[in-house]
């Protein structure tokens, strides 16, 4: 049975909007914590490492569950493997509502990990079975940034919610808006126009490793890899957990100044997503190259922030927020790679070998983070100062040293491989092009 759809069709795009919605409350659940990071501190009664581990262990059990994942969509099929991920995330956020126990909420925190990892491959998958070839770009694009939108109402309405409503409340009336979302989404989205659920061909441990192998063996792959590892990290650090500490402690701005700025991230994502989507699907040969002007930019931004004497001024640290935001719709061009680079019956198992790359640099840069503020803080508690985050913001240079080589190394290999004129044939048409596959009788593109 084909997996890839000839042309678009409003229920295709229902599906995908359902399965949509389910990726945005799980971004949501991801970022709650990023404007209760201090509220979380004083809770538990818990250092700055402490806090980090929220986020480590969550980011852990995401980034160690992706290839699982892929491997469970290709064989269970989006749908199933979707739904229970945001069950799970119901269950979670549930528990973090109730608990003052530092350990139950690091359990918490598993869950969404847990949960989480569970959404993103599946409506990349589903895009690939409802949408044409030459939309996907775009659509993928879209996904990621519409799922910001959960990272929007995880700042400043939750920090309206902590504050008038308190803790148990805000978590708790989350989880319920998760469960009743996931009804609604358990009878619309389908796997494939004729088929409610596809379930693909069992695999042995063997044929799975085969599989995998033959995946990462590609350098498109790899370079997808090196694409999401680098570009992601920044953003992710700054709305998950660190971006409302350093804001308010390092940069001496007020909390709503916190979460305006925590919010301009995910408009900066969502304004430069399609713009960047339509750029790759009409120039695919040259995605690796968009990649790296992106990156320069962050570096350099951050660069003029970190070198600033003194607190940075409020448009400096706005232009910073959105060059940042850039960063999210550039690791999306790592997944639109690794789909050139694999067959569509491990496409899902490629996706979640990708999706690894920017929660493994997430994670090592929140723990650093929380490492390097406990040991240039004195005494003890989330009385943080500025030259404190100044060192510990620091860390990302390694990690984009690393990043750049990796990029600069595969993108070399893979454009050995690629056949450029088959990337071309199925780039987005112009609307020249278009209209004149109209007037020929010729399906839409």
């Amino acid at each position: 049975m084909s997996t890839t759809a000839v042309r678009m069709s409003t229920r295709g795009v229902l599906v995908w909007a359902l399965a949509l919605s389910l990726y945005v409350l799980a971004v949501f659940h991801r970022s709650s914590l990023a404007v209760a990071g201090l509220v979380a501190a004083e809770r538990f009664d818990i250092s700055a490492s402490q806090l980090a581990t929220f986020t480590l262990v969550q980011l852990v059990v995401y980034a160690g569950l992706q290839v699982p994942v892929g491997v469970m969509v290709d064989r269970f099929g989006p749908r199933r493997v979707i739904l229970a991920g945001s069950v799970v995330l119901v269950v979670a956020q549930s528990a973090f509502a109730f608990t003052d126990s530092y350990p139950v909420a690091l359990a918490a925190r598993v869950l969404v990990g847990l949960g989480d990892a569970m959404t993103f491959i599946c409506v990349l998958r589903l895009l690939a079975t409802w949408f044409p070839p030459a939309r996907i770009p775009v659509f993928t694009q879209l996904t990621g940034t519409l799922g910001q939108t959960g990272a929007i109402a995880a700042a400043a309405p939750m920090t309206w919610a902590l504050g008038q409503l308190g803790w148990t409340t805000a978590y708790l009336t989350t989880a319920l808006l998760g469960l009743g979302v996931t009804l609604v989404a358990a009878v619309v989205v389908r796997d494939h126009p004729e088929r409610r659920a596809v379930t693909g061909v069992a695999l042995s441990f063997s044929a799975v490793r085969a599989s995998l192998a033959a995946s990462w063996s590609h350098p498109g792959t790899r370079l997808g890899f090196w694409i999401h590892f680098t570009t992601q990290f920044s953003a992710t650090t700054l709305t998950l957990l660190w971006g409302y500490p350093y804001f308010v402690r390092g940069e001496g701005r007020t909390p709503g100044e916190a979460a305006a700025l925590l919010t301009l991230i995910v408009v900066s994502f969502t304004v430069s997503g399609p713009v960047l989507g339509w750029l790759v699907g009409r120039h695919p040969w040259h995605r690796s190259t968009m990649v790296l002007w992106i990156v320069g930019a962050i570096v350099t931004t951050w660069t003029l922030v970190l070198l600033y004497p003194g607190p940075a001024p409020l448009p400096v640290l706005v232009l910073l927020v959105l060059v940042v935001g850039l960063g999210g719709p550039a690791s999306i061009v790592g997944f639109d790679v690794g789909r050139s680079a694999n067959p569509a019956e491990r496409l899902a198992s490629a996706t979640g070998i990708i999706n690894v790359g920017g929660f493994l640099a997430s994670l090592l840069l929140v723990v650093a983070i929380g490492l390097l503020l406990d040991w240039r803080t004195p005494g003890s508690g989330s009385d943080y100062p500025a030259a404190a985050f100044v060192w510990a913001m620091s860390a990302q240079y390694l990690l984009w040293g690393l990043g750049l080589t990796q990029i600069w190394r595969y993108r070399r290999r893979a454009r050995q491989v690629f056949d450029r004129s088959v990337l071309e044939a199925a780039r987005t048409p112009s609307r020249s092009q278009a209209r004149a596959a109209r007037s020929a009788g010729g399906p839409p593109a």
